[in-house]
């Protein structure tokens, strides 16, 4: 039994020492290649916003190509439509916030001079004079991140370029993928990988949904309590918040330290503190709630899950890693799934009848695992119980608050 057990044990083991090689490798070329991955993962979250409206226009017999135009035209339009929306206010409540930054910055100056803290002009002017020097003393330091800073925007233009491009192609190629994936797979690997896709696809399109409504959610809480507390650029500021929101971590902490910021210039201290208590539970409820709740339901994920792979994410890749670590996690989460299924098709521990499948090859896949379950057991080659129209759904009706978020995310 002992001989048996260690046999098992050195064959898994060499197993796994083959398979994480092989991830190993995986991930080598993964980040050798990243500079084209990621505009791709890019355009195809972009694509899943922008496909129900193209769809529609298909639909309605508007040529692919045009469909695509459109819809990427008017998606352009929209966000730059936002931008010159704010740009009026931005303009014309600047000048009032510089004239209250210089006010601020006198009034600084004179309380430095008095009780406890008795700084002269003096000692504010050295300290202004040895803050210069330091600066030109790192004059090279500056320029190259000034440089740096400059080669990244330039990258950033490059990849939000392919982004648009991909996403043109891929909203009028789009329905033609899963066909080319089935010749080329052939019938029977072609069948999975077109269910998995599919259950991926319907993943990342609630992920971004629910980003969306998260983000809205947000945006006007804090617009609301920015707008009573008569903070200046309140409008501009629910916007930046609204798009902040698909950045995690970063773009709310930014966003709330600028809204922090504008009401301390603008208002005062009092304001600004009611400012940040605003935004602190805000942000708590988002993350702690809603961004849970609804991504753990839309994505199937438990909160914990999402938290881990966001705090995984960022900690590995930065700011790309946590804004891609909730997708990745669930699209891994449906490829466990579906292979989980297919185990317990091949066991006979569940029907096709209890699958719910998103396309026709996902059913016929499950229907070729219980017919081998169906030989192994009996010696003879079986047909499976044919689908019925009462499978097809054989999990209980949705309860009112399920049937709520069925209608936001559908």
């Amino acid at each position: 039994m002992i001989g048996e057990g260690l046999t098992w044990l050195a064959r898994w083991s060499l197993r796994m020492l083959i398979v994480a090689a092989a991830a190993a490798l995986a991930w080598w070329v993964l980040g050798a290649l990243w500079v084209g991955v990621f505009p791709v993962l890019l355009a195809l979250l972009v694509t899943s916003v922008m496909w129900p409206p193209t769809a529609w226009l298909r639909r309605h017999r508007v040529p692919s190509a045009v469909a695509a135009v459109i819809v990427l035209i008017g998606a352009l339009a929209i966000f730059f439509g936002v931008l010159g929306a704010i740009t009026p206010s931005l303009v014309s409540q600047s000048g009032e916030l510089a004239d209250s930054a210089s006010k601020g910055l006198t009034d600084l100056q004179e309380r430095a001079g008095q009780p406890p803290f008795n700084l002269d002009s003096a000692t504010i002017d050295d300290g202004v004079e040895s803050a210069t020097e330091w600066l030109q003393a790192r004059g090279g330091d500056i320029a190259s991140g000034a440089l740096a800073g400059a080669s990244a925007v330039g990258g950033g233009l490059v990849t939000l370029i392919l982004v648009l491009v991909l996403s043109f192609f891929f909203l009028k190629d789009g329905p033609q993928f899963l066909p080319f994936v089935r010749r080329v797979a052939g019938e029977r690997a072609g069948a999975h990988l077109t269910e998995v896709a599919s259950r991926s696809w319907t993943t990342l399109s609630g992920f971004i949904r629910t980003q969306a409504l998260v983000s809205g959610v947000d945006a006007v809480f804090i617009g609301i309590g920015l707008v009573v507390l008569g903070v200046p650029l309140a409008f501009p500021l629910a916007i930046l918040t609204f798009f902040a929101g698909f950045i995690p971590i970063v773009g709310a902490i930014s966003l709330g330290a600028l809204s922090v910021l504008v009401a301390l210039v603008g208002k005062g201290t009092t304001t600004a503190v009611l400012v940040l208590v605003l935004i602190i539970v805000v942000q708590q409820l988002e993350s702690n709630v809603l961004q849970p709740f609804l991504q753990g339901r839309s994505m199937q994920l438990h909160a914990g899950i999402i938290l881990l792979s966001v705090a995984v994410g960022g900690t590995v890749f930065g700011i790309v890693g946590a804004f891609l670590a909730v997708p990745a996690a669930a699209v891994g989460a449906v490829i466990v799934r579906y292979l989980s299924e297919q185990a317990n098709l091949r066991s006979g521990a569940v029907h096709p009848q209890d699958v719910r499948s998103e396309t026709d090859e996902g059913w016929r896949a499950a229907e070729r695992a219980e017919r081998a379950y169906l030989q192994a057991r009996s010696g003879t080659d079986q047909e499976p119980r044919p689908r019925a129209a009462a499978d097809a759904h054989p999990t209980p009706p949705p309860g009112p608050l399920a049937r709520l978020l069925d209608r936001l995310f559908s």
